[in-house]
Formats: C-alpha cells, structure tokens, sequence
C-alpha cells in the first residue's frame, strides 16, 4: 500500500467522532443510536474499500453524513413495504398479486383488531367453525353444495387428492401435467397425497377412451387441471368437461377440477378470450372445483374448495385441515371480497377487475394525466407516450395481452438503467420496465390516487 492511499485512508473518521457530529446526534431523536452507529460502520467500511479499490479518491465528512442517514433510513424500513406496480402486469406474483378492495381492507382491519366470533356460533351461544363464514356467500356464487376456504390453492388441491384419492388412482390426462410456479408439480402433489397418478393420453389429445381404459377397481377419482398458464395449441383435442362427468358419474367417481385462478366472471366483456368460470364448472358437472383467492377472483390469498356437499364435508373431517386453515383476517377479506360480487360491484370495486376492465383510452388517459405532472416538474427528463401490450399474469391467460399506454422516460443527465434503479429504490419504490433506451411506466396497473405519489418519486430519482 502506498502513502498516499495510507493518507487517505487516515482521513476517515472515527465511528465515535461522526456520531459526534450535530446532523448525525439530531438523528437519536428518530432512530436508536444501536441502529444509526451501526450506519456509521457500514458506511464507512464501504468508504474504506473504496479507497482500497481505487474508487474513492476523496472523502467528504458532508457526503458521508448524507450517506449514513440515507442508510438509516433504508434500514429502518419494513421488510414487506407498498410498491408502484408500473409493469402492465396485473396480476404480478413477485409483487404480491391481487390488490384488495376497499371493502375487503375495512373487513380484514375490523377483524384483526375486535374480537370476533371465528369459532363462535352466535345464535347458540356455544363453539362454531371458522369454515361457516364464506360458506354460504360462496354457494350463492357458485351454484355450489359447500365450500371450504385454505390458505391457499395448493393446499385445497393436497387437501381434496388426500382425502379423495390416499392409496388409490387418479386418471390425468397427459397434457394437463402442469408446473406452476414454486415448482408445484401436480404429479408430485398427487404422489405427496399418497395416491398413484395414472396418466392418459398424449401431450396434445386425450379422448374419453382414455380414460376408459385407464379404469380399474383402484379408481378412486378423475381429475381436471385448467391449463392456465401455457397454451397448447394446433392438432388438440379433450373431452368437455360435460362429457368427462358423465362418464365419472356413470361409474360412481369423483370428478376435481382444479381451476387455479378462479375465476366468477365472464371476462370477454373486455376483450379477454373465454375461460372457465366457476359456476359453470359446477354446472357442467364438476363436483370438486378448486381456485385461488388471490388471481382473478381479487381477493386474499386463498384456497377454495367448492362442490358436493358429501366430499366437501369428508374433508372438513380430515387430521390434514387443520395445518392447512385459514386465519381470521383471511376470512374476513375474502367475504368482503365476496360481497362486492353478490353486490354487482366487482368491476367498480375490486382492482384487479378494475384494471381489467380499464380501456385503451382509459389508459391513455392515465399516462397523460402522469406526463403533464412530470413536465410541470420541469425535470431532466424527456417524456413520450407509448402504446404497450399488458398482461394478465397470475398463471392466466398466458398467451393474451391487453393494449395499453405507458409513459416513457429517457433521463438527461444518468442512464435507463440508473434511472431504474433509482425508482426501484426509492422512497416510494416504482418497479418499472426497461424498453430499449426508455423506463416504461404501465399505467394500467398504476392507481389513480398513486399518480401524485408516482410523479413524487420519479422526481425524487431524477433529482437524485
């Protein structure tokens, strides 16, 4: 080591002389001073291999101040904090999926700070189930005989396989094999229950003589698992869900259907192809159908088991359920969920409905109301709509896309990508998508009460 880098190096302060400082001692009166001398260290022990490094040539007792309370308060953050979702994907699993409504916010809040009658039965005055409280909502809006609420869809789909189907068979066909993310496999979960998966067909064509010849005494439940996340496509062909139940009734077998995203409304109102809806399911002859609560259903993450009442209540019974039950805030959102949609109020209420139903117009909209804010900002930036495709996300409708509009920023004065970066970091963290030398902002998945908090935060990253 040279003397120079030895005399810079000497030029750093003590921990104890900086938490003398008057800008560092002011920050005691918000933050411990475990945490703010634990800043100190980190700090400069960043400074110090800087120099080591040969990437520091300077050391500024200011900017270190500056960058020792800017560490506090990224450290004193919570761990799981609100984001900007400005991808374009709705349903985006990495930031936490369905946003809930009002409604079910109000519910979920009511229950986590009351006491509640979870497992009391009110009008007898004596113990009740937690699996009585979106029973009925959910018949209601299914058709269904019962229901049954988990924590989440794998769980309702180990529950029914295990208690259907422990040491026996279940026919499945080839091409509905899937892998969704986590990598939950269903031939793995089925094996996990304790069952044996017999596979039928071929990856792009599975008839009912499949299934046929798949039967033996060992039987013990055929099941259906919605395609949602990829599409096969071309020389394909399945047998109707109507025709599938048939047969399973005609020889006294269970049908389950696992649709995943769980879906109650029909969604080629805003210009998404058909897929399968719950109650037609039922109707179709499903008496098993399990979904999410969390996709396209808007609500909290959840398992929903519904159907026949004799299988559902078998399974109420099973030692399983409960390391598999639902808390009491779960329920609670998930009726407030549910109430908008026996309300008529899902598309205005509940925001993944919302955002799916938003027009390309709307859209625009949006994107404008964003770009005027920013220029009246006057900030180093160059702004420029853009039309972009969204998408679902959640594991549905893998292969559609949704016109939208997005604002682009091209930074005058740093890089896309340390603009990225900034918005990713940032107070308000704005998690954005990079497109050639632009920072996209998708504003189908952008709130509009988040615009302000938006326009904040590009300024904030701009500015540095």
């Amino acid at each position: 080591m040279n003397e120079t880098l030895r005399g810079l190096l000497r030029t750093l302060p003590a921990v104890e002389a900086i938490l003398q400082r008057p800008k560092i001692m002011a920050s005691f009166s918000d933050y411990s001073r475990r945490h703010v001398t634990d800043a100190v260290r980190h700090v400069v022990a960043v400074y110090r291999r800087e120099i080591v490094g040969g990437t520091r040539c300077s050391v500024q007792i200011d900017e270190m101040e500056d960058d020792i309370l800017r560490y506090v308060r990224q450290h004193d953050r919570p761990c799981l904090r609100p984001v900007i979702n400005a991808t374009g994907t709705v349903l985006h699993t990495n930031l936490g999926r369905a946003i809930l409504s009002q409604a079910a916010i109000d519910e979920a809040v009511a229950g986590a700070t009351h006491y509640t009658n979870l497992e009391y039965d009110l009008h007898h005055g004596c113990r009740g189930s937690r699996y009585d409280h979106c029973r009925s909502l959910l018949c209601k809006l299914t058709g269904a005989e019962d229901a049954l609420v988990v924590n989440n869809n794998a769980a309702a789909v180990l529950l029914a396989v295990t208690t259907l189907a422990q040491g026996k068979d279940v026919i499945l066909s080839r091409g509905e094999l899937v892998e969704v993310g986590g990598s939950f496999r269903i031939p793995d979960v089925i094996t996990a229950c304790g069952a044996r998966l017999r596979e039928v067909g071929t990856t792009n064509k599975t008839h009912l003589s499949d299934y046929e010849r798949a039967m033996t005494d060992e039987t013990a439940v055929i099941m259906k698992v919605h395609c949602s996340n990829y599409k096969i496509i071309g020389f394909t062909e399945t047998p109707q869900l109507k025709v599938i139940s048939h047969f399973c009734h005609s020889h006294g077998l269970p049908l389950l259907y696992d649709l995943g995203s769980g879906l109650f409304l029909d969604m080629t109102a805003y210009g998404l192809p058909e897929e399968p809806v719950v109650s037609q399911a039922i109707r179709n002859g499903a008496d098993i159908v399990t979904f999410s609560g969390d996709k396209l259903l808007g609500g909290p993450q959840a398992g929903i088991i519904a159907g026949k009442k004799e299988y559902i209540q078998t399974m109420k019974h099973h030692p399983l359920l409960r390391a598999l039950r639902v808390d009491k805030m779960t329920l609670a959102a998930l009726e407030g969920t549910l109430r908008l949609y026996e309300q008529n109020r899902a598309e205005q209420d509940i925001p993944v409905v919302h955002m799916l139903a938003q027009t390309e117009e709307d859209c625009r909209k949006k994107s404008e109301a964003l770009q005027r804010a920013i220029e009246w900002e006057h900030l180093a930036v160059t702004t420029r709509l853009m039309g972009c495709d969204d998408v679902v996300g959640g594991g549905s409708y893998p292969t559609e896309t949704l016109p939208g509009w997005a604002v682009a920023l091209a930074p005058l004065n740093s890089s896309v990508t340390e603009l990225e970066e900034a918005l990713r970091l940032g107070d308000m963290p704005v998690i954005a998508r990079v497109h050639r030398n632009w920072v996209l902002l998708s504003m189908r998945t952008v709130l509009e009460d988040e615009i302000p908090l938006l326009c904040q935060a590009i300024g904030d990253a701009i500015r540095g």
